[in-house]
């Protein structure tokens, strides 16, 4: 039987210079959790996506499934939202 814990899809937007970019994707692989990079830097569509869904072009930006997108390095919303410790 798998113990194996089953997140919810992770889309995390960036840019190449961003340092909390970075820490949040240094952060998820930490506790082993998978996410898909979307650089907003190298596509416009991705770019337009996260004017869209948050009204502004700052990174980092996280989706988590279905809930409301985090702006930012918020520890304690990601925490909470994939129960983490």
């Amino acid at each position: 039987m798998s113990t194996a814990v089953k997140y919810p899809k992770i889309l995390v937007f960036t840019t190449s210079r961003c340092p909390h970019c970075h820490s949040v994707k240094n952060y998820l692989r930490a506790y082993k959790i998978p996410f898909r990079e979307v650089n907003v830097e190298k596509s416009q569509s991705a770019a337009r996506d996260l004017v869209r869904m948050t009204g502004q072009t700052g990174v980092p930006v996280i989706k988590i499934g279905s809930n409301k997108p985090i702006v930012g390095f918020d520890r304690a919303k990601i925490n909470r939202i994939l129960k983490l410790k």
